[in-house]
């Protein structure tokens, strides 16, 4: 079912998949000429906060927290990006250190883009460097709303939300016509609601009893889309 009218999902989307569609063909084959793909297994580390960076990060299958770490060793998820999304560009742009780590949530297949290509490509096309500003427009106003939402929410209402952020990430893994499965830890469930595992899975418990959700193993199906962006209160 579509979110369309119920739930504005472009508004925690980063949608940087659009940075490299409209490119030129000999522009993409020079980004990615000295590329190497590697293989993540879940959990394993893409980047660190605070390293320095020498490249950038393509997706091609699997998914990435986006996370920081806390003075008391707590991770925060603050997105998660997607098959086809560029992660690690935000350092190379400011001539700073990586500002977050990035992790796999599971098996992911990345291709690493050497710094030199990223930065070659983007002097000569104004196209990619116009998609990078749009996205990096967007990805701030994307933050923006992150922070003032969940702030004024309870954590039954972020909880909706989170799920419903994750329903649309996990649909590009659906077969059309099959349940859309959300395969992800409580731990990094919390870690995104910014709450306890504790709360989280009592929260849980109560959407299955009110037949919101079905769930077997860490595996959770939405399958009450209209009362979860009820629940929510955003729109």
């Amino acid at each position: 079912m579509s979110l369309t009218g119920i739930f504005p999902i472009d508004k925690w989307d980063f949608n940087s998949q659009s940075i490299l569609t409209d490119i030129e063909s000999e522009d993409n084959e020079e980004l990615f000429k000295n590329s190497v793909d590697e293989k993540y297994a879940k959990g394993e580390i893409i980047f660190r906060e605070g390293a320095n960076p020498s490249g950038i990060f393509y997706i091609k299958y699997g998914k990435v927290k986006k996370y920081k770490v806390d003075n008391f060793g707590k991770e925060k998820i603050f997105y998660v990006a997607n098959i086809g999304e560029l992660i690690g560009y935000h350092a190379i742009l400011a001539l700073e250190r990586f500002p977050d780590s990035a992790a796999a949530l599971e098996e992911s297949l990345i291709s690493f883009i050497p710094k030199e290509d990223f930065l070659n490509v983007l002097d000569r096309s104004s196209v990619l460097s116009k998609g990078l500003l749009k996205t990096l427009s967007h990805e701030f106003a994307v933050l923006a709303n992150n922070i003032s939402v969940f702030a004024q929410r309870s954590v039954r209402e972020r909880l909706a939300i989170t799920l419903i952020i994750l329903r649309e990430k996990y649909k590009k893994d659906a077969t059309e016509g099959q349940p859309i499965v959300i395969n992800l830890s409580r731990e990094d469930i919390a870690s995104m609601v910014g709450a306890t595992r504790e709360n989280v899975v009592r929260i849980l418990r109560e959407f299955k009893d009110e037949q919101l959700i079905e769930t077997k193993g860490r595996r959770i199906w939405v399958t009450d889309i209209k009362k979860m962006a009820a629940i929510s209160k955003y729109k």
